[in-house]
């Protein structure tokens, strides 16, 4: 994958251009990540490219964002438990130290990982796990990406949820 859409991740996926969406939800875009040497590993970008920090998001926009990642989250956490028994948990971060723009990372961390990172931050990784060919997106990782999106849906469907995620009464 390859072209302009990754100059302007957000207007892209507005415009329907971004490849690596996976879902439009309340308050961004949930995305497969550009790498999987974890696979499974996404992405949720806020809706508005302006947006740099959290704490810039009107307070009904930011809980629907938060809410959003939560989604997010629980949807990589299931399809990758189905696909993989290694699988241990999911962890999520808001960083903002690269991208000028609001987006949570959603990483799965599975059993098999090297045991000197299993307990580390993913961002302890060696850089050749960020560019090396092997590990960016591609044809074979549809399994997990298919997995994410029904989770994603599935998600959305659940009794109780609103449209930004608010528990309704019943």
């Amino acid at each position: 994958m390859s072209g302009d859409w990754r100059k302007d991740r957000i207007g892209s996926a507005l415009r329907g251009g971004n490849p690596t969406v996976l879902r439009r939800l309340d308050a961004g875009f949930a995305v497969i990540g550009d790498v999987q040497f974890l696979p499974g590993y996404s992405v949720l970008l806020v809706d508005d490219p302006a947006v740099r920090r959290l704490s810039e998001l009107p307070r009904a926009k930011r809980m629907a964002f938060l809410a959003d990642m939560d989604r997010l989250g629980e949807a990589v956490e299931r399809a990758c438990a189905r696909l993989d028994p290694a699988f241990r948990r999911v962890n999520l971060e808001i960083l903002g130290n690269t991208d000028p723009f609001l987006h949570a990372h959603v990483w799965p961390r599975y059993e098999w990982e090297p045991a000197e990172l299993v307990g580390l931050p993913v961002w302890l990784y060696p850089r050749e796990r960020w560019s090396e060919e092997r590990y960016a997106l591609g044809p074979r990782h549809d399994t997990v990406r298919a997995a994410i999106g029904a989770e994603l849906d599935r998600l959305a469907r659940r009794p109780g949820s609103g449209p930004t995620g608010d528990i309704q009464p019943q």
